[in-house]
């Protein structure tokens, strides 16, 4: 949404927008998941599905790092987006239904109001871990001179504890970069990634390599017993 432009991050000992610094951490929490399927949703004014469910991490990272502030308008459809997300992982096996939900502020658009979602999320074992980011404080420049305000004001903290707990999540508070980075590593704890062999087994089919050995050695087997009956026949003629 666009208080995502507000500068209380720092990267690169830099004053950067929140969501630069949401960019370049939860980049490489994505590429720190190989072995799962990762998803990516925008929710602003509107929630929109980026990328589905998949194995190709370096597209979600990709496509995250090219998304714009703004993109899915300017307001916070945090209903509507947990809702996208439960009918996405609903059909996936009960332990693999885990979301995480990252935001500023507080819902003030969309069609499904978060008390519902919260509720749509339990009744689908969805897990969801809910990070609130930006800083309690933050110095300001105006026409009266320099004064410190709460950038974070109006992020909505009950709700978020509300949901996570309903579903068996956690709530998490990222007021700078180092807390946001250590949230996600805490979530890949509390998360394990899975088994990978599923995700590595090769493309091609080889099925066909045992299936012609066996086929040869039939082949094989039929032919030399016949070779040596006709020998024996000839003996007896003889």
């Amino acid at each position: 949404s666009g208080s995502m432009s507000i500068e209380d991050m720092q990267l690169g000992g830099q004053a950067v927008p929140r969501f630069a610094a949401i960019q370049a951490i939860a980049a490489d929490f994505v590429h720190r998941r190989a072995g799962d399927r990762v998803g990516l949703i925008l929710f602003g004014t509107r929630a929109y599905l980026l990328v589905p469910l998949t194995f190709d991490l370096k597209t979600v990272a990709r496509q995250l790092g090219e998304s714009t502030i703004g993109l899915a308008g300017r307001e916070t459809a945090i209903g509507d987006a947990v809702g996208l997300a439960v009918k996405r992982l609903r059909d996936r096996p009960q332990p693999q239904r885990v979301l995480v939900l990252l935001t500023d502020g507080v819902s003030n658009a969309g069609e499904l109001d978060p008390d519902k979602a919260i509720e749509l999320a339990a009744a689908n074992h969805v897990r969801v871990y809910t990070i609130g980011v930006g800083a309690d404080a933050m110095r300001v420049e105006s026409l009266f001179g320099s004064r410190v305000v709460n950038p974070s004001a109006d992020l909505d903290e009950a709700m978020l504890t509300r949901m996570a707990q309903a579903t068996g999540g956690r709530y998490f508070r990222a007021r700078n970069r180092a807390e946001l980075a250590e949230i996600y590593r805490r979530i890949d704890q509390l998360e394990p990634v899975a088994d990978t062999n599923e995700s590595l087994r090769p493309v091609d089919e080889l099925y066909w390599l045992p299936l012609a050995a066996a086929l040869a050695l039939a082949a094989l087997a039929f032919l030399l017993p016949g070779r040596r009956l006709c020998a024996a026949r000839a003996l007896e003629a003889a």
